[in-house]
């Protein structure tokens, strides 16, 4: 009677299931140049500046949800001061077209901004049941990567223009009328408003 067949190595390595390795669950930076804080210079200022290319704007553009973006340059540093702390320091120029709100029509815009981030290494969160926001929104606490992409792109999307519009384009106009009537527009309804305060502001004096 034969025993059990001896297990070789090779035989192990055969058996042994290997696994990808899991995937990182934060979507990939459009734009990104990261710095480790662990490796940055604590006596001199570490210089960076970023010119994406037209693939690079191109999906900028479509992130931000811009029709185009013409040129983009983030240029500054990263300081060390007292303690373990950072500041970031940098100029954002870029050149966009928007949608105009009422046309659609691409709208112009240059932006030019001084962009400052504080990075403390003691930064603590206040607690308590009524939380303030601070009034100094620049400082954060220290993180073990500072990306200057990222900070480049929403540097960019809070000093966009809110509302574009083309010249001379104008808001629609606002029509007031029952379910059984015709609308009447705007300017023709203003008169019959001013009469209705004029009438309400008597009949105030006769009471």
């Amino acid at each position: 009677m034969r025993g059990p067949r001896p297990t070789h190595a090779a035989d192990q390595k055969e058996s042994a299931v290997t696994f990808p390795p899991p995937a990182d669950p934060r979507p990939k930076a459009v734009l990104s140049q990261p710095f480790r804080t662990g490796a940055l210079s604590p006596r001199k200022p570490t210089r960076f500046a970023l010119q994406p290319d037209a693939a690079t704007r191109a999906a900028i553009a479509a992130d931000l949800g811009l029709l185009a973006v013409h040129a983009l340059t983030f240029e500054g540093e990263i300081s060390p001061t007292k303690k373990q702390d950072f500041v970031l320091t940098a100029r954002l120029v870029a050149r966009v077209d928007q949608a105009c709100i009422v046309t659609l029509a691409p709208v112009a815009a240059r932006i030019e901004e001084t962009v400052e981030r504080h990075y403390l290494h003691d930064f603590a969160l206040p607690t308590g049941d009524e939380v303030e926001m601070p009034e100094d929104d620049s400082t954060e606490p220290l993180p073990d990567v500072i990306d200057v992409g990222e900070v480049a792109l929403e540097s960019l999307a809070l000093a966009l223009p809110l509302y574009p519009r083309s010249p001379g384009a104008a808001l629609g106009e606002v029509s007031f009328a029952p379910p059984d009537a015709s609308p009447l527009p705007d300017d023709e309804v203003k008169p019959f408003a001013s009469l209705a305060a004029l009438r309400d502001k008597l009949a105030g004096k006769d009471e």
